[in-house]
């Protein structure tokens, strides 16, 4: 190629083309959500974008950064909890890069050196905790794990935004153990529940009772009541009680 162009435009004309295909390729378009950091002669100058910008060939280098938030899948630690239970723990990880030039400068790999610091905290914070509190404080978990990165991250130019604990992976044992104790809390608040049922009928029974032995007309009224009730059902035989007071009355008449 380079030879047929010499051919027709000889060699003032083929360095002509070569310098300004070499001058064009400087030019770079920055999306709103990147950044370029610039290395010229090896030094780092300030970062720019978004838009367009000339990178010096030859000269200067850019390196893209985006400032997106980043979703990090933790993958699953093998962790032993406080109380020396095994378990297996996942996360997703949420960061962005809020200075593209310490991003670039103080690691190697910023988004590798992530990964790795977020299982090694993972590990870390979920195996100084006992396993009903990895269960029941999830919140408490995130909180610490985005604490502890954060801190680590901060020199890099990394923000993070935050860490959800997604999975807890239990033996298969601990799955059964659970299972009961969940059923025998069920019981439980069955048996409380019944209990202090019966005890606030009792209760009422006792107060109606009182009332009714201040009104005796009262009592009556309430034997009418069950008749009623009763001859309202299809029953071939009612037996009614006697009152007591009458079987007494009888009984003397009786024996005289």
């Amino acid at each position: 190629m380079l030879e047929l162009i010499g051919q027709l435009l000889g060699p003032v004309g083929t360095f002509v083309v070569i310098a300004a295909i070499i001058l064009i390729s400087g030019i770079k378009i920055l999306r709103e959500y990147e950044r370029a950091v610039i290395f010229r002669l090896g030094r780092m100058a300030a970062a720019r974008g978004p838009g367009i910008t000339y990178v010096i060939p030859l000269v200067e280098k850019m390196v893209r950064v985006d400032l997106r938030t980043v979703t990090m899948d933790v993958p699953p630690q093998d962790v032993i909890t406080r109380d020396n239970v095994s378990v297996k723990v996942s996360a997703v990880l949420y960061f962005r890069v809020v200075d593209p030039n310490r991003a670039i400068r103080e690691v190697e790999n910023y988004l590798f050196a992530t990964s790795q610091l977020a299982q090694v905290t993972l590990r870390s914070v979920c195996g100084q905790a006992p396993l009903d509190e990895l269960l029941a404080e999830r919140e408490k978990i995130n909180s610490r794990i985005q604490e502890i990165i954060d801190s680590q991250t901060e020199p890099w130019g990394i923000k993070v935004v935050l860490v959800e604990v997604k999975h807890i992976d239990l033996p298969q044992d601990m799955h059964r153990a659970m299972a009961k104790q969940a059923e025998a809390e069920r019981e439980r608040r069955a048996k409380v529940i019944h209990a202090d049922g019966e005890f606030q009928a009792s209760q009422k029974l006792a107060d109606a009772a009182e009332i009714i032995a201040r009104q005796p007309n009262a009592m009556h009224l309430r034997f009418l009541q069950s008749l009623v009730q009763v001859s309202a059902e299809k029953n071939n035989t009612i037996v009614l009680p006697i009152p007591v007071d009458l079987l007494t009355q009888g009984l003397n008449k009786i024996k005289q």
